[in-house]
C-alpha cells in the first residue's frame, strides 16, 4: 500500500469511527459509558478492559502496565497479564472478586506481572476464598519459569500470608502455579465451561515468551504480549474478533522520548518488540474484526508518528488502547466504551461462601510482643464466632 496523505488518515479515522458507531446502532442499547456494578455480561457476549496498556516506566494516574480483563457470558473472569499499578484499575471496576481468580501471563517482565502480589493479597482480603492460580510459560531454566517465580512470591510474601491466616478464608491465601512448556505451538492450557485458551510462542529478550488464545461461544481472543512479530502469531491470530499485539514507539519516537541513540532505540523497538508498521504489517496479515494496539505512551505526537506508519500497510479497523477503554463483544457488534469509576472505592460486599469459607486458627505473636502492649488502651471484647 502506497503512504498515505495525512487527510486519507484523517479519513481512514473517521470511518473507523463511524462504523464503531453503527455497530453500537446494532448492538443492544448500552449506556455510552460503563458503570462500575450496574450491568452484567449478556450470556452471548464477551466484555473486554484494558487494565493496563503501558510501559514499565513510567507508570502514570493515566497509564498502568499491561494487563487485560475478559469476562465471559458464562460467568468466567480471566486476566491476560497484570502488570504494574494495573490492579488499581481492576480495584476500581470493583468485580466480584470470588471469580478473579485466573492469571495468564505471556512473560515475567515487570510491567506485565508487577501487581501479582497485590492481585494474590488484595483479592484476597476483597472475596476471594479460592486458590489463585497463575499459568505461565517455562523458561530455558527452571529458575525462569512460571513455577519459580510463584515460588518466589510465595517465599517473598510469607510473613504477609501467613500473619492473615485464619483471619481470612484458608484456601483464599494459597497461589498456585500452572505452568506449560513455551515452545507449545497452539498447545491448551486451559478447558472449561466451554472456554479453551491455547498458547503459542513469542520473540522477545529470552527464551519463554508466549501469546494466547481464548475461543468460547464462537468468539475468539488474542493477546499478544511482547514480541517482534513473529510466525505463531500470525498462524494462530488469522481471522480472530479481537486481536491484541503491541505496537511499541517508532525508533524516532523512542529516540526522542527517552533520550536514547539511534542504534539502542532502533534495536528495542524494532528487533524485541513491535514498531508500528510492523504492527500494521501484522494486522493486514491476520485481518481481525478489530485491530487493538497497546504497549506505548499515549502522548498525542507520538500517536500520529504510529498512525501515520500503520496505514501505510493497514486499512482496517483500529485502535490505539487507552486504560479503562471497554469492548462488549458478540457476533454482531463490537462496541466499544470507557469504564467510569470513582477516584476513592471499595471492595464489593463479600459472600455467603467466603463468610462460611473454613478458616484454621488465627495468627499468634510471642510473648514478647505481646508484652509490648499499652496498658492504657483496652479494646472492646471479641465478640463470638467471626
Amino acid at each position: 500500500m502506497k503512504k498515505l496523505r495525512l487527510e486519507q488518515i484523517m479519513l481512514l479515522g473517521l470511518a473507523v469511527l463511524f462504523g464503531q458507531a453503527m455497530a453500537q446502532d446494532a448492538a443492544a442499547e448500552k449506556p455510552a459509558a460503563w458503570y462500575p456494578r450496574t450491568e452484567q455480561v449478556g450470556p452471548d457476549e464477551m466484555f473486554i478492559v484494558a487494565l493496563g496498556t503501558g510501559m514499565p516506566t513510567p507508570i502514570t494516574r493515566a497509564q498502568k502496565s499491561t494487563a487485560w480483563y475478559v469476562e465471559l457470558g458464562n460467568g468466567d473472569i480471566f486476566l491476560f497479564d497484570v502488570g504494574s499499578g494495573s490492579a488499581e484499575n481492576l480495584f476500581a471496576m470493583r468485580p466480584e472478586f470470588h471469580r478473579v481468580d485466573k492469571v495468564f501471563a505471556s512473560h515475567l517482565h515487570t510491567d506485565h506481572v508487577g501487581d501479582a502480589a497485590a492481585l494474590w493479597v488484595g483479592g484476597w482480603l476483597s472475596g476471594r476464598y479460592t486458590p489463585l492460580h497463575i499459568y505461565g510459560p517455562s523458561g530455558s531454566k527452571p529458575e525462569l519459569g512460571t513455577a519459580a517465580f510463584v515460588e518466589g512470591l510465595k517465599m517473598t510474601y510469607a510473613w504477609d500470608i501467613s500473619g492473615r491466616s485464619g483471619i481470612l478464608p484458608d484456601a483464599g491465601g494459597e497461589l498456585i502455579a500452572h505452568e506449560f512448556d513455551y515452545k507449545q505451538d497452539g498447545g491448551v492450557v486451559y478447558e472449561k465451561n466451554g472456554a479453551k485458551i491455547t498458547s503459542f510462542p513469542a520473540v522477545h529478550i529470552l527464551d519463554g515468551p508466549v501469546s494466547y488464545r481464548l475461543d468460547w461461544n464462537g468468539l475468539s481472543f488474542v493477546f499478544g504480549g511482547d514480541s517482534a512479530p513473529n510466525k505463531w502469531f500470525i498462524e494462530r491470530a488469522r481471522g480472530a474478533d479481537f486481536v491484541i499485539h503491541e505496537m511499541f514507539y517508532t525508533p524516532e519516537g523512542l529516540a526522542k522520548t527517552l533520550g536514547w541513540g539511534m542504534r539502542q532505540s532502533t534495536f528495542v523497538s524494532s528487533y524485541i518488540h513491535t514498531p508500528p508498521q510492523g504492527f500494521g504489517k501484522i494486522m493486514a496479515a491476520v485481518q481481525p474484526r478489530l485491530a487493538v494496539g497497546y504497549h506505548t505512551i499515549r502522548q498525542p505526537e507520538l500517536d500520529q508518528l504510529m498512525l501515520e506508519e500503520v496505514r501505510t500497510v493497514y486499512d482496517g479497523p483500529l485502535v490505539i488502547a487507552n486504560d479503562l477503554m471497554a469492548w462488549t463483544v458478540t457476533k454482531d457488534s463490537i462496541v466499544q466504551r470507557e469504564v467510569v469509576s470513582a477516584e476513592r472505592v471499595q471492595a464489593p460486599p463479600t459472600t455467603e461462601g467466603y463468610k462460611k469459607a473454613k478458616r484454621s486458627g488465627e495468627a499468634r505473636y510471642s510473648k514478647f510482643t505481646a508484652d509490648g502492649k499499652w496498658e492504657e488502651y483496652v479494646p472492646p471484647p471479641l465478640p463470638e464466632g467471626r
